[in-house]
């Protein structure tokens, strides 16, 4: 679990792909800090499990599901990541609950002076979204400031609005029209949905 505020940019030291699935190498000397073999630690949102640890750089195998569902295979040596460490119960949720389980994947569509990024959002998940609500792209817990639909039929979008400090620290910085990211849409709207759907038939 995590709260969707990134710790730190991290680097992609290395990529190695075998039988459709990848171990990813990244530098990040601020979250290896505390971190064993085992523990969580969410790349650009998802929720990986650490492998092994050496001299500020952290390994963790990516399966092809994973590779599937998020923009972690579009990666390549030297990509900058968010990254962040598993919250404990005693720090501050200072985002918003982030499991790391990435929903899908959307794609910048533009930027308007910096700090305002419109990216796109799949129809199945855009039910899940509401202005002023909460949002994790690659894994950084923003709030949803503007949401719609076109031009094209079908397609939905969501805005943000980014402040410097987010600029700064995170990869949303760097994004340009074109790039992926990945998606988590809040999950207490897909358990009120569930909740709120059919109940299972009365034995």
């Amino acid at each position: 679990m995590f709260t969707g505020i990134v710790e730190e940019l991290g680097e992609v030291l290395a990529i190695e792909e075998f039988r459709g699935a990848a171990r990813l190498t990244v530098r990040g000397p601020v979250v290896t800090v505390g971190t064993a073999k085992g523990d969580s630690v969410a790349v650009n949102g998802v929720c990986l499990t650490v492998t092994d640890l050496a001299d500020g750089a952290l390994a963790a195998d990516v399966i092809s599901e994973t590779l599937s569902r998020s923009s972690l295979g579009s990666l390549a040596t030297g990509s900058p990541v968010n990254l962040e460490r598993a919250m404990r119960l005693s720090d501050r949720l200072g985002g918003h609950i982030v499991q790391g389980h990435v929903d899908g994947t959307g794609t910048i569509l533009h930027r308007s002076s910096g700090d305002v990024v419109r990216v796109s959002i799949p129809a199945r998940l855009s039910r899940y979204v509401v202005e002023k609500g909460f949002i994790a792209i690659d894994g950084i817990s923003l709030t949803v400031s503007a949401l719609g639909t076109g031009p094209a039929p079908g397609t939905h979008w969501i805005e943000v609005s980014l402040i410097p400090e987010t600029l700064a620290r995170t990869t949303m910085g760097r994004k340009q029209a074109g790039d992926p990211v990945n998606l988590e849409v809040d999950m207490i709207a897909k358990y009120v949905e569930r909740l709120l759907g059919p109940g299972e038939p009365q034995q």
